[in-house]
């Protein structure tokens, strides 16, 4: 069933739940990355939305500020964070705000949109979400290609009953730690375009 009302609700509902049962632990791992990290302890960045409009996304730090590579400034701290997807828990509030859906294309850099062919442009058809086809079908260990086509698989053919599959299949995977990173990577590869 394709209800985008029915979708809003659910993502309403659920972002609600989420942060209401994260809140004592968002409370403790805060406590943590200000002990680890100093200030700030939340990350925001611009992404593109629905439309490739921008807004503005909330996560846990994870990596030290200055030079380096991603990979190089992720601390040990920030590494057991994404093992398990914790400093994706306050995009709950992109999620209740209208910025984000529970489950859609994950929301990348905004340096990204000028480089996508017309169909891998197509992401930006629905809100960008916590989770999507492309997270549990191999996450970060897909190449940028198959994840874009998972991507617009997921526009194609997306019903609530495709939302539910997925986040069940996500909780699953979080717990097992899989895809987290490409090889040699602290998440993925910067996404060159096709003919770059």
């Amino acid at each position: 069933m394709r209800s985008p009302s029915l979708k809003r609700a659910i993502d309403i509902v659920g972002s609600s739940l989420g942060l209401l049962v994260a809140s004592v632990p968002m409370a403790v791992l805060a406590v943590l990355i200000r002990r680890d990290l100093g200030k700030p302890v939340l990350f925001r960045q611009v992404r593109p939305g629905m439309g490739a409009e921008p807004f503005t996304l909330i996560k846990f730090r994870t990596m030290r500020s200055g030079a380096g590579t991603d990979a190089e400034r992720l601390t040990p701290l920030g590494r057991f964070v994404r093992s398990l997807s914790l400093d994706e828990v306050p995009e709950l509030w992109n999620v209740l705000r209208g910025d984000m859906s529970l489950v859609g294309p994950r929301p990348l850099l905004p340096s990204y949109v000028e480089r996508y062919n017309a169909r891998q442009a197509r992401r930006h058809e629905v809100r960008p979400g916590l989770t999507g086809l492309a997270q549990v079908e191999g996450r970060n260990a897909l190449s940028w290609e198959d994840r874009f086509e998972l991507d617009v698989q997921y526009v194609d053919t997306w019903s609530v009953r495709l939302d539910l599959a997925i986040i069940a299949r996500t909780v699953w995977l979080v717990l097992k730690r899989e895809g987290i990173a490409a090889d040699g990577h602290a998440t993925m590869p910067e996404f060159q375009g096709e003919n770059r």
